[in-house]
């Protein structure tokens, strides 16, 4: 059995061991594969008709053929045939497709998801932690049912954008 790297799964070298450089050359075509990973294609089960070689998917939950058995891993094609890789906590690639990005996080793919605590631009904080719920609005000695409308159009959309609470 092949020793391998705890995070990537890469063959490692052995003293003494025969034809290295096989082993060497698959560590580097995985890695030419995993880092700055981009897919053409995200829970596919059937492998593509033709594949360029470098193009990646991500497997989906029942593969078929040379795909079988390889559920949610990083399937990548080589000049040697199909090479797998299975997902990371925290592995994030690149969708083409969609043009977002894919995260492999508790066990699971997540696809367009972005998590933080806040969002800048330009050194101006834009959207921060959640603000508490604004009631909408009541009563008042003149109504103004235009401005109530748009008023309560503007805490309808915030609240539908997880800004303020419901």
């Amino acid at each position: 059995m092949t020793e391998q790297t705890s995070r990537l799964s890469l063959p490692l070298l052995h003293a003494s061991q025969a034809q290295k450089e096989m082993t060497h050359n698959e560590a580097l075509t995985l890695i030419d594969l995993l880092l700055h990973g981009c897919v053409a294609g995200v829970a596919e089960d059937t492998p593509p008709t033709t594949a360029t070689v470098g193009s990646c998917w991500i497997v989906g939950p029942t593969p078929t053929g040379v795909w079988a058995g390889k559920a949610r891993q990083i399937a990548g094609m080589t000049d040697g045939g199909w090479r797998f890789a299975p997902p990371r906590e925290g592995m994030r690639l690149w969708w083409s497709g969609s043009e977002t990005t894919v995260e492999f996080r508790g066990g699971a793919w997540r696809v367009g998801e972005l998590r933080g605590a806040r969002l800048t631009i330009d050194g101006v904080p834009v959207i921060g932690p959640q603000r508490a719920a604004i009631a909408a609005p009541e009563g008042g000695s003149v109504r103004d049912e235009e401005a109530r409308k748009t008023l309560s159009a503007v805490l309808a959309a915030l609240r539908g954008h997880g800004l303020i609470a419901a």
